[in-house]
């Protein structure tokens, strides 16, 4: 029988780990080989080790598009963070099956290509678009609103995308809330809004963290949205990486700018692993320490 056993978790566990091997393992550690090479005048490698990839990410027009890059995946992380919070709490006091229905609606965009979706967000944001024509329409504006090939047309297609990333770690949070802990709180006279800082903040932190990683680490490299509803007038990492393989022909320089992306999302998988476990705990030891 547990020969057997063993025979099972290999067949299921094979395809698995070859799967890894070939598609994720093997790039990656090609990508890590080749950012060390130089580049010639040609767009091919020369296979001499070298740190000037690397050296060269610190030079100040790399530093500005890596800043950039936070920036934008910051206050993506912020937006996502406000809408969310509101729209789980209200969802939380509804029903069961309309709490069903409403969950699979968040996520019915995903059976849709991003990049379809971006480029319909252009029938809605350009100039002669479907808000500015209604907007000129009630007379609330006389001229044409900038949406898109600009900064804010990238922040409302980075919202728009991973929004869902947010949503559903915070309602999973939030629905292990005790009800009765909330009607007491309201019962002895608190506010919503000190029931929300006091009680739901901090049981639903592991929620939050969890959220923001999975909206700012894809943030930074989602460089279709950048070129589609920005114009390709910011730089990001994503959109940095895509041009050093694609136009420059610099494959060893976009292959260390590829590791350092990597190092950044390693570095915040480590804290989510090492703290994520904890950040209820963490978020109430906090709370309690600010309100001291």
């Amino acid at each position: 029988m547990s020969k057997n056993n063993k025979l099972f978790r290999f067949l299921f566990t094979f395809p698995v780990v070859i799967y890894a091997l070939l598609l994720i393992a093997l790039p990656i550690l090609y990508i890590f080989v080749i950012s060390f090479f130089k580049s010639d005048s040609y767009g091919g490698m020369i296979s001499v080790i070298t740190l000037e990839n690397y050296k060269e990410l610190f030079s100040y027009v790399y530093i500005k598009i890596f800043l950039q890059s936070i920036l934008v995946a910051t206050i993506t992380t912020g937006i996502c963070i406000l809408i969310s919070y509101p729209f789980v709490l209200a969802l939380s006091h509804k029903s069961k099956k309309t709490q069903q229905i409403l969950t699979t609606l968040v996520m019915v965009p995903f059976l849709t290509n991003s990049l379809i979706r971006m480029y319909g967000w252009i029938v809605l944001l350009r100039k002669h678009g479907v808000i500015n024509q209604v907007l000129m329409a009630t007379n609330i504006i006389e001229e044409p609103l900038s949406l898109m090939y600009n900064n804010l047309g990238i922040i409302i297609g980075m919202v728009y995308t991973l929004l869902p990333f947010m949503i559903l770690p915070l309602y999973s949070a939030v629905s292990t809330i005790d009800k009765s802990e909330l009607e007491a709180a309201s019962d002895l006279g608190a506010s919503k809004w000190q029931i929300f800082k006091n009680i739901i903040l901090p049981e639903t932190f592991s929620g939050l963290f969890n959220g923001a990683l999975m909206v700012f680490t894809p943030a930074l490299g989602y460089f279709f949205i950048v070129d589609v509803l920005g114009g390709g007038k910011m730089m990001i990492l994503g959109n940095l990486i895509k041009n050093q393989f694609l136009t420059a022909r610099n494959w060893p320089f976009g292959a260390a700018i590829s590791v350092f992306l990597i190092l950044i999302t390693t570095l915040l998988i480590f804290i989510y692993r090492k703290f994520g476990g904890k950040m209820d705990e963490l978020g109430g030891v906090w709370w309690n320490i600010t309100n001291s």
